[in-house]
């Protein structure tokens, strides 16, 4: 006898396993053997899983030494400059620990396909690899770490894009929540787009933005560096998450209704807004060559990019990339999905240059 659609649990396999036909696999509330990876179905999700893994790399291959000397020296860096270090510093370390809570907690226990959790493992343990690159940054520029890692709490303009966040987190981590209704797998769907369109896809990149732009002009090259190779492991969770998003719409599209894209819409907006509020608060004044103000532009241009991958209308009209040298690292007119093409090439972390 099969486990009724509504009390299904992706932890657990049918009572009565037969060989597993790809076919018969999906992305939530499958009825296949969780414990199964092959048959593939879902080769995307797979193909992924193996070019994160050759994407390895840690923190402390990096050499931070030129870094700790700059901080120290009094002339090194200016106060704007430090600020920008902070707040980053401040928002990252906490950022990828709740990535990881809402996979390891929420995402994981929800997904029925074996081929995507392989790629939600493997995603866990590189926040966790962030995670540690931020802490060994505050750790070697000897930064006050009460001060750093309580930034969630303290700073507005960051404890507001968590407190976003976090209830969408709550959402799927309650132990009484299933999926299997309409209700429910809309409220997993819009977790997993808050995630990785919202949360990897454009809270990270004002932050991105600003140390690679201190690493151009060949300040902070050691903590530039390593989120050089996070900005790539992230790229790859976003262009991940936006395919298990499509996928999901493709299995189940009565989901996908005109009331449930206008409030992924606003969430979108609300997103924008406060990630330029962070914009603002991080840049007060003009710095490294950029302005708050320039982020406008930037983060409307990239909500109306992750509007597209997942099916939705642009939400503002007209808008450029203003930073057109970082089409080096991460031009999002080269970012490519299962659905428009193959997975894009990556190297592994000591091919990297500094270039």
């Amino acid at each position: 006898m099969l486990l009724d659609e509504h009390t299904f649990s992706a932890t657990t396999a049918p009572s009565s396993p037969g060989r597993v036909r790809a076919a018969d696999k999906r992305i939530i509330n499958g009825r296949t053997d969780v414990n199964q990876l092959v048959p593939f179905k879902y080769k995307w999700a797979w193909e992924k899983y193996l070019a994160t893994c050759s994407n390895h790399w840690m923190p402390q291959e990096v050499n931070m030494a030129r870094d700790i000397a700059l901080w120290k020296s009094p002339s090194g860096l200016s106060e704007d400059e430090r600020r920008i270090i902070k707040r980053n510093l401040g928002f990252f370390v906490t950022a990828d620990s709740l990535a990881a809570n809402n996979i390891v907690l929420g995402t994981y226990r929800h997904i029925t396909a074996p081929e995507c959790r392989q790629f939600l493992l493997r995603q866990a343990f590189e926040e966790a690899i962030h995670t540690h690159a931020y802490q060994y940054i505050v750790e070697s520029l000897g930064l006050d770490e009460s001060e750093i890692f309580n930034a969630y709490h303290e700073v507005p303009s960051i404890r507001d894009k968590d407190a976003f966040l976090i209830p969408f987190i709550d959402a799927i981590m309650d132990p009484n929540f299933h999926t299997g209704t309409p209700e429910a797998d809309q409220k997993l769907l819009k977790s997993l787009i808050v995630f990785a369109c919202l949360m990897e896809g454009l809270f990270f990149y004002v932050g991105f933005t600003q140390i690679l732009a201190l690493g151009r002009q060949n300040k902070m090259t050691g903590a530039a560096e390593q989120y050089q190779y996070i900005l790539r492991d992230e790229s790859m969770h976003c262009n991940f998450g936006i395919d298990l998003i499509n996928q999901i719409k493709m299995e189940e599209p009565h989901l996908w209704t005109p009331a449930f894209k206008a409030e992924i819409r606003s969430l979108f907006q609300q997103a924008v807004d406060l990630e330029y509020r962070y914009a603002e608060d991080t840049m007060p004044r003009g710095v490294l060559g950029l302005n708050a103000s320039m982020f406008k532009t930037y983060l409307r241009y990239i909500a109306n990019r992750r509007a597209a991958q997942i099916g939705l209308e642009p939400l503002f009209a007209g808008e450029e990339n203003p930073f057109p040298w970082m089409s080096e690292m991460l031009d999002l007119k080269k970012e490519r999905n299962f659905f428009e093409t193959r997975v894009i090439e990556y190297q592994s972390g000591g091919s990297l240059s500094w270039d």
